[in-house]
């Protein structure tokens, strides 16, 4: 049973009780991540993010990660555009640790200087793993160039030379700014009292930011390119386009296009392309809505020589792919939907994110049961129509490898007219 409980400052606590668990997972999500940060910041929410776990007035580093991990749980958090989140997964009889714990580190963090000067060099670390991976960079690029000089285009991890010397004051003065209980939520699944729970909120959160910057700028997309030549055994190619926001119409009809195109072994670009012509090890599309906007994009990676065939036949396969979807695969592609929101039903901490995320974006918790009416009412007409609107927009391209054969931005956006 799903309760939601609004407290006098604005906090919204929300809890789920799953009968047969004897664990729970429970966090605090907070509207705030690197769309928040200015050019001279950028890296700052994932900075904050590591730093909350490197003690508070109350215990040390060592100390918080002890408490969670003698009783065998575990304590974790991430960053994302919009969303920050801290998060506990124990057994129900250690959830009052649990909420100590994420509560202490969201009001006490003391951001000590010889705490940062170390974690600037475990994210430079973590800078330079992604950029010795080309095919997670490949996205990061990509989303620079499709939307240039804003937040939504930075990297979440920042750049090192920013990292290197932002201050502890900076860190603080973004919490301080930023974090707010009514961009909050505090959300529990599994074996869990909401009345008890509530209460212990109450008890704990009595110190929280109270941050009033509001400030979001929209996004806007252009389209662009990132073209790099490295020595490398393969070409990692990214093809994108604008997408949609979270409350669009068409929002299950923009995700079953892309299941059906390239969501797996039986969709249509795996199966023309990688089993049919062996262009690609692996090629797959993918739909990322944020609260203004969104992406659309296809994923490939290929050899040197694969790269000139492989372009003229994707442009093709999208270019016709909205006039040629059939009923079995949108079937195909509602189960998918509707198998994976069901399997993310019986997991605590996927219910426990998804209340937390949808009181975020929506305002409110919505039921599945209206998200698999939303899946079956898709139609034909509807993927078709979406298909068509998002194809119909400027391409943005990044590629890493050797890409001497890779066609220009001009001419591959020419072959989708």
């Amino acid at each position: 049973m799903l309760k939601v409980s609004t407290l006098d400052n604005g906090l919204r606590v929300v809890t789920q009780n799953m009968p047969g668990l004897e664990t729970v997972s429970m966090g605090i999500w907070n509207y705030v991540g690197g769309r928040d940060e200015t050019e001279i910041n950028n890296g700052v929410a994932h900075l904050l993010e590591h730093m909350a776990f490197k003690g508070t007035k109350n215990r040390t580093a060592l100390e918080i990660a002890e408490t969670i991990e003698n009783v065998g749980g575990d304590i974790n958090a991430y960053t994302s555009k919009e969303i920050t989140a801290y998060f506990v997964k124990l057994m129900a009889e250690d959830l009052s640790l649990g909420v100590d714990i994420i509560t202490d580190i969201m009001q006490n963090s003391t951001f000590e200087e010889k705490e940062l000067d170390r974690e600037r060099g475990v994210i430079l670390q973590e800078i330079g793993m992604y950029l010795d991976t080309p095919d997670d960079m490949i996205f990061e690029y990509w989303q620079e160039k499709a939307f240039p000089n804003q937040a939504m285009g930075r990297s979440i991890l920042g750049k090192s030379e920013i990292i290197k010397n932002i201050s502890r004051d900076e860190v603080k003065k973004f919490m301080l700014s930023h974090y707010n209980p009514k961009k909050m939520v505090v959300s529990a699944a599994g074996k869990i009292d909401h009345d008890e729970f509530v209460s212990s909120i109450l008890k704990t959160c009595t110190n929280l930011p109270s941050g009033n910057s509001n400030k979001r700028e929209d996004a806007e997309y252009f389209s662009g390119e990132y073209r790099e030549n490295k020595k490398l055994e393969q070409i990692h190619f990214l093809l994108g386009f604008e997408g949609i926001d979270y409350h669009h119409k068409d929002y299950y009809s923009l995700l079953i296009y892309s299941s059906l195109l390239g969501g797996g072994m039986s969709s249509r670009l795996f199966q023309e392309i990688r089993e049919k012509r062996g262009l690609v090890y692996g090629i797959s599309s993918f739909s990322t809505s944020y609260t203004d906007t969104g992406v659309f994009g296809i994923y490939a990676g290929t050899g040197d020589k694969e790269i000139k065939e492989l372009i003229p036949v994707l442009c093709d396969e999208l270019r016709n792919s909205p006039n040629s979807i059939s009923e079995k695969e949108i079937n195909r592609g509602k189960a998918q939907l509707k198998t994976s929101l069901m399997m993310g039903r019986e997991s605590a901490f996927r219910r426990c994110e998804s209340a937390a995320r949808q009181l975020l974006v929506f305002n409110r918790v919505i039921d599945p049961n209206e998200i698999i009416d939303e899946i079956n009412s898709v139609s034909k007409n509807s993927v078709e129509k979406i298909a068509n609107y998002i194809l119909s927009k400027p391409i943005t391209i990044s590629s890493i490898g050797p890409i001497k054969n890779l066609e220009t931005l001009e001419k591959i956006q020419s072959r989708l007219n």
